[in-house]
């Protein structure tokens, strides 16, 4: 098992005391394989120490007012892809099909494309497996860390560690297309219930779906939700 990866999982859930109190066993874990430079086990070292340190309520509206009441910061990964249509309720299906063939049952109330569930996954999978899915992700990894920098938030070293396991470079075009989406206010409730109100999202198999590895769904990451059809393959072939 990768236990940087396994860590970043825990750091990335919902905080809890047992989570507080797990601070020497997650600085340890970070330090396993190799996967990450010393200046990302610093700054995660920081985050554990900040964990460690805070109220646990204190500590749980933080976290609530970033992943939860931010869209552009959701944990979500499918909602950066799909965001409302049809295709999420259909690559969930997939993606739940993929973690099952793998022998792998999230033990989760979270959706299967939560990050710290799919974390908890590549933790168990070939580290060239782990990267390749990371690599797929790494723009929306970087811009979750742009935009939590510029909130000063503890949590961007997490989502710079995970950039640097995938050992690639993110796209700069869909980077920038993510980017150039508004950050959510969290303390305008009323917007944010507009939103959030969008269809349901089904888990009904789709008859016309195949089952494509995680890596294959997660590869089209590379065109943001928001970004018009056609528009990757365009600039590509400019």
């Amino acid at each position: 098992m990768h236990m940087p990866l396994k860590a970043i999982s825990a750091l990335l859930s919902y905080p809890t005391v047992e989570l507080q109190q797990a601070g020497g066993e997650l600085k340890t874990a970070l330090q396993q394989g190799d996967l990450l430079p010393n200046a990302s086990l610093q700054e995660l070292g920081k985050l554990i120490d900040w964990i460690e340190s805070r109220d646990i309520y204190e500590l749980q509206e933080t976290y609530v007012a970033l992943f939860d009441r931010s869209r552009t910061l959701s944990l979500n990964l499918f909602e950066h892809v799909h965001g409302e249509s049809r295709d999420r309720g259909g690559a969930m299906v997939d993606l739940v099909e993929n973690y099952r063939a793998a022998g792998f049952e999230p033990q989760s109330t979270e959706l299967p494309d939560h990050l710290p569930v799919l974390l908890e996954f590549l933790a168990m999978r070939p580290i060239e497996e782990a990267r390749e899915v990371l690599s797929d992700a790494a723009h929306i990894l970087e811009g979750m860390a742009v935009r939590l920098k510029r909130r000063e938030s503890g949590y961007a070293p997490v989502f710079g560690a995970l950039v640097h396991i995938s050992a690639s470079k993110p796209d700069k075009a869909a980077l920038n297309a993510l980017l150039a989406i508004k950050d959510d206010d969290p303390d305008d409730l009323e917007a944010l219930d507009e939103v959030w109100e969008e269809s349901e999202v089904t888990f009904a198999p789709d008859p016309n779906a195949g089952c494509p590895q995680v890596r294959d769904m997660l590869a089209q990451m590379d065109t943001p939700r928001n970004q018009p059809p056609g528009a990757a393959n365009q600039g590509a072939e400019s």
